[in-house]
């Protein structure tokens, strides 16, 4: 009887995870947040080795799980994982504000290339206006922006912020990010839901003189905040797009847009700050104008939620895409800091990696934070395993291009070892490359669409299939992903049989 209920729990188990819609295309990530080392480096100070060593710990625990992207903070308060000559090596990196790592290396080159080895894409995070993590110390040199121009920093709560509202402070911040875009092989800018800070009770953020200088033609102190917000943003998406058109921008929202309470447009919650009306983030205009590429609302809440249900903010963001692509962030971190309850096991998260898969027009999943698999119960992160348990690749934007590169030309040399795969790509020009190699077993028909096909994704020209000979025959196809995840036309296949 024992055996029987453990086999029924197991065939219920995989029932549950395949009940779902397998894709090819789906947008996996996780933040790796920096600042107070939440997630990396794990202590500030660390030898050089030991950082990267940490680093590709993580980007090897993400892979496992199915993951294509990481989403890297590199400028958590106005500092630097880089050499940057504008702003100081990070105190969480070195444990001293501008002293660079020992022994020396660039610490973005090196997370960009390890993330690039292992086909995956590299999103670099901005904080775009905090300043300070703590109001009352300074620890950054005389030559830094809070010492050189601190009539734009404001203190407000426990940290010091860049005042959105001065137009040459958003312009210092545009030109930090564009170092960045222009000097590294980045995939995207990424920032999260920190423009204007969250509202404190009893608190006016301090910016009334800057209302009065640069406020004119607004009698509402809200609309012009929202207005340099919006400033910011279309200027960072021009900038961006006129240095590299094929680096996407991207930002993570606050889930709640706006309770309908207060905009009939708005969701059907009662979320106690919003971005539209306390972060002074207008995400829709920015989808609508297309600003931005993709937009990531953090819906770290469960489903049937009293304040803001999951079920109700996953279909309201899908009825609010305007063309651009929206993924979701998954508060993975909630079940760390469970003590029971919804949280207490994988079901919530695994509910709502379904229902995105199910009811999104775009699957996705990013969790919150990479640490927090650390933390919880290894059976989650073997669960989620499970659920991705194919390869699948980031969505294809058309709005930035749409030609893929050429078909590769194959040929297959069968073994005793197995089948080894080799291929080339004459007169293609593309930065960079990402292979997939498709296996069809005995006479089953091609599809491309066939996620489950794939047994390998690769940055290399050849490959060994050590199980071909398990099978009377194998179809290959080999395909070229270009950096935009444009995929080539399938080619000639390669045709082995063991009857050869």
């Amino acid at each position: 009887m024992y055996r029987f209920i453990i086999l029924s729990v197991l065939i219920f188990y995989s029932a549950l995870c395949f009940s779902q819609v397998i894709h090819k295309r789906e947008f996996r990530a996780a933040w790796i947040a920096t600042v107070s080392n939440i997630d990396w480096p794990s202590k500030q100070g660390l030898p050089s080795y030991q950082q990267q060593q940490e680093f590709i710990s993580r980007l090897d625990q993400l892979k496992k799980i199915g993951c294509n992207a990481v989403i890297v903070q590199i400028r958590p308060a106005a500092d630097a994982f880089y050499p940057s000559e504008y702003e100081s090596w990070s105190r969480f990196l070195t444990g001293r504000q501008g002293q660079p790592p020992f022994p020396y290396y660039d610490p973005l080159k090196f997370m960009i290339e390890e993330t690039h080895k292992r086909c995956m894409e590299f999103h670099a995070w901005f904080n775009p206006f905090r300043a300070l993590t703590d109001k009352n110390k300074n620890p950054n040199p005389p030559n830094h922006v809070t010492y050189q121009h601190r009539d734009w920093i404001i203190a407000y709560g426990d940290k010091s912020y860049i005042n959105p509202g001065i137009p040459e402070a958003r312009e210092y911040t545009v030109k930090v990010i564009l170092d960045v875009v222009k000097r590294y092989d980045i995939d995207a800018v990424h920032m999260d839901d920190y423009f204007y800070p969250y509202r404190i009770a009893g608190a006016e953020f301090g910016d009334y003189k800057s209302f009065e200088q640069y406020g004119s033609g607004f009698t509402d102190k809200g609309d012009w905040r929202r207005n340099n917000v919006n400033l910011f943003v279309e200027e960072l998406h021009r900038q961006i797009k006129k240095q590299k058109p094929f680096v996407k921008l991207g930002i993570s929202p606050f889930g709640v847009w706006r309770n309908a309470s207060k905009d009939p447009e708005g969701s059907a919650t009662r979320g106690g700050q919003t971005c539209y009306d306390d972060l002074y983030a207008d995400v829709l205009l920015w989808s609508r104008k297309g600003w931005v590429d993709y937009v990531l609302p953090q819906l770290y809440w469960e489903h049937n939620h009293r304040a803001a249900p999951f079920d109700v903010l996953l279909p309201w963001w899908e009825s609010h895409k305007y063309n651009r692509h929206i993924y979701y962030g998954l508060g993975l971190y909630r079940m760390a800091e469970s003590h029971g309850g919804t949280w207490s096991t994988s079901d919530e998260i695994l509910w709502q990696i379904r229902d995105i898969r199910n009811k999104a027009s775009i699957a996705s999943q990013v969790y919150y934070s990479c640490s927090s698999f650390d933390k919880i119960n290894s059976s989650v992160s073997d669960s989620i395993s499970k659920y991705n348990l194919y390869y699948a690749f980031p969505p294809a934007m058309p709005w930035i291009d749409t030609s893929a590169p050429p078909a590769p030309i194959v040929k297959a040399i069968p073994s005793n070892q197995g089948t080894l795969l080799q291929w080339s790509m004459p007169k293609y020009s593309g930065e960079r490359v990402v292979f997939a190699v498709y296996r069809f077993v005995n006479n089953e028909p091609v599809n491309l669409e066939r996620a489950d096909k794939i047994i390998n994704v690769l940055n290399e020209n050849e490959f060994l299939d050590a199980k071909a000979n398990k099978f009377q025959t194998c179809t290959y196809i080999v395909t070229a992903f270009d950096r935009l995840w444009n995929e080539s036309k399938k080619g000639i296949p390669a045709v082995v049989s063991l009857d050869r």
